[in-house]
C-alpha cells in the first residue's frame, strides 16, 4: 500500500508514552478516503480502497508500524489535567516521497492507558465533521492537521444516544503538543525536557539548533508561529471551541476539531461550544488566549531556558511580551489583504476597526461582507446607504487610490485574499445528518466546493448563503 514509516518518537524517554495497539472491530467499512493525502504521502490509492481499510480501522498494523499512544498534560478550560490520548493510537511516521515526516493517527482507536475511564471509541459525526473542517482549513491556505480516511466500525458507541462507531486516519506533521511539554515539566524530569525540546527543533525548527540558546529560541519560533495561525483563524471567523494547551501543536497546525464551527453574523462574542458556557474561547479572545497558552508553554521551558530561575523567567517574559505584538503584524496585514491594500498606513487599524463595528452592530455576515466589497456588490450589503457607510467606503477608496495599484491589482488582491465559501453551519450539519442515513453524496459536493474557496465559481454561490433566520442559536458538541 506504500507504507514508508520511520518512527523517531519512540526513541525518547519512555514517560513520553506507552507501546499500545489499537483494537480491532468487527465489520469496518471506508467511507471516505482522501485520494490526493494519500497520493501526497506516497500511497497506492488503489490499494488504499481495496485493502486499506483493515489498517483505517485498527484491525492490520502495516508493516515498520510502531503503534504508540502519547502522554500530554493540559489546561482544559484553564483547570491542569495530566492527560493523554485517550482514543488515539498513533501508527507511525510516514514518510513522503519528498522525504517529509508525518505521523498517521487513529482517532477512536479503543482504549489506551490514557483512557480515564472512556471507551476509547468516536461517533461517526465527530469524525467526518472533523474530515470536513480540516480538508476546509487546508483549502483556506491554514496549517492544520488533515484526514486520510473514516472508516465506520460495525459497532455502536454509547453517549447520550446510539451512535454509529468510526475511526478517522488523521495526517499531522506532529502531534507534539504545548501539554506534551507540561507533562514532562510536571513530571519534574528535567533531563527528559531537554530531550523532548532538543528532538522538537530538530523535527520541526532545525534552523535554530545551533543558536546560543536554541530553547528560548524556540520559545520565540513557537510565539512567530501561534501568532500567525490564530490570525489566519481571525480572518476567516473560525473558532475553535476548545483551545485547551494540549489543543496547541509545536507544529503550528491546527488540530482536533471537536465543537469548531465558522462565523456567520460578525460578533466578537460569538461562542458555538456548549461547553463552554463562561465564553473562555469566544472568537474575540481567542488571540490572548493563544499568548495565555503560549506562557503556559514557556512555563514548561523555563527549567532549560537557563540554571538562574530568575534570570530564565526574565527570558521567557521579554519574548512573551513580543507576542500580541506580532500576532496584531499579522492580522493587520491580512485585513489589509482582504480590503485590496498593499503597504501599510497608520490609519490602517482605524479603518479597519470601524468596518468590523458597522458588520457587529448591523449584525452582517463576515464572509459575504467582504465577498460583496471584492466584487462592488454593495447593494446586498444591508446598510450601503447609510450615512455611516457611505462615510467608511469613502475613506476606503481614497486609501486605496492612495497606493498607486490599479483596479485590477487591487481586486486581484481581495479575490484571493476573501473565500467565496466556508463550511458554513447549515451546509455542515446537513451533511452530516445524510451521512447518518448513509448518504455520503451530500458530504461529497460540500468538499469539492470547498476544496478551492477562492475560485469564486458559480457552483460555489449556492453554498455561500446563509442559513435561514432562526430563533433557535447554532450550538456543537465535544463528539468524544
Amino acid at each position: 500500500m506504500g507504507w514508508n514509516f520511520d518512527n523517531s518518537y519512540v526513541h525518547l524517554p519512555k514517560d513520553l508514552y506507552s507501546k499500545t495497539d489499537p483494537i480491532p472491530v468487527n465489520e469496518p467499512e471506508l467511507v471516505i478516503l482522501n485520494k490526493y493525502l494519500a497520493d501526497f504521502l506516497g500511497l497506492d490509492v488503489e490499494a488504499l480502497q481495496k485493502d486499506g481499510v483493515e489498517v483505517f480501522a485498527g484491525n492490520k498494523i502495516p508493516e515498520g508500524a510502531e503503534p504508540i499512544a502519547q502522554g500530554y498534560a493540559g489546561h482544559q478550560f484553564g483547570h491542569f489535567t495530566m492527560l493523554g490520548d485517550g482514543r488515539a493510537v498513533l501508527l507511525g511516521e510516514q514518510m513522503t516521497p519528498d522525504g517529509k515526516r508525518f505521523d498517521i493517527q487513529l482517532k477512536g482507536a479503543g482504549r489506551t492507558p490514557y483512557s480515564r475511564g472512556g471507551d476509547g471509541r468516536a461517533a461517526i459525526g465527530p469524525m467526518l465533521r472533523e474530515y470536513i473542517i480540516s480538508e476546509a482549513m487546508h483549502g483556506l491556505g491554514i496549517p492544520t492537521t488533515r484526514s486520510l480516511a473514516v472508516v465506520t466500525t460495525g459497532e455502536p458507541v454509547y453517549r447520550e444516544t446510539v451512535l454509529p462507531g468510526a475511526i478517522l486516519t488523521r495526517v499531522a506533521a506532529s502531534h507534539i503538543r504545548v501539554g506534551t511539554f507540561q507533562f514532562i515539566a510536571g513530571l519534574g524530569k528535567i533531563e527528559e525536557l531537554r530531550l523532548l525540546a532538543d528532538y522538537t527543533i530538530e523535527r520541526h525548527y532545525p534552523e535554530i539548533k545551533d543558536e546560543e540558546n536554541r530553547y528560548l529560541a524556540l520559545l520565540r519560533e513557537m510565539i512567530n508561529r501561534q501568532a500567525a495561525l490564530i490570525s489566519k483563524w481571525q480572518l476567516v471567523g473560525f473558532i475553535h471551541g476548545v483551545m485547551n494547551t494540549d489543543n496547541m501543536t509545536i507544529s503550528g497546525e491546527s488540530i482536533d476539531y471537536g465543537p469548531c464551527a465558522f462565523m456567520d453574523t460578525y460578533d466578537p462574542a460569538t461562542v458555538f461550544s456548549s461547553i463552554d458556557t463562561g465564553g473562555r474561547y469566544a472568537f474575540g479572545k481567542q488571540p490572548y488566549i493563544g499568548g495565555w497558552n503560549l506562557a503556559r508553554f514557556a512555563e514548561s521551558l523555563l527549567p532549560i531556558l537557563d540554571e538562574n530561575e530568575e534570570k530564565a523567567l526574565q527570558l521567557a517574559q521579554d519574548e512573551m511580551s513580543k507576542y500580541i505584538g506580532i500576532y496584531e503584524g499579522n492580522w493587520l496585514n491580512g485585513m489589509r489583504a482582504k480590503l485590496g491594500l498593499f503597504n501599510e498606513e497608520v490609519e490602517d487599524k482605524g479603518l479597519i476597526e470601524n468596518l468590523l463595528e458597522l458588520m457587529n452592530s448591523n449584525q452582517l455576515d463576515y464572509t459575504n461582507t467582504f465577498v460583496a466589497l471584492t466584487f462592488d456588490k454593495l447593494d446586498s450589503i444591508e446598510i450601503c446607504n447609510t450615512e455611516k457607510f457611505k462615510s467608511w467606503q469613502q475613506k476606503w477608496k481614497e486609501r486605496q487610490s492612495r497606493q498607486g495599484k490599479s483596479e485590477v491589482e487591487i481586486k486581484e488582491l481581495m479575490k484571493t485574499s476573501n473565500p467565496a465559501v466556508i463550511p458554513r453551519n447549515h451546509r455542515v450539519e446537513e451533511a452530516l445528518e445524510a451521512a447518518a442515513e448513509g448518504d455520503y453524496h451530500v458530504m461529497g459536493k460540500l468538499l469539492k466546493v470547498l476544496k478551492n474557496p477562492f475560485t469564486h465559481s458559480p457552483d460555489q454561490a449556492e453554498y455561500a448563503k446563509p442559513a435561514e433566520p432562526t430563533n433557535r442559536p447554532y450550538q456543537t458538541f465535544c463528539g468524544t
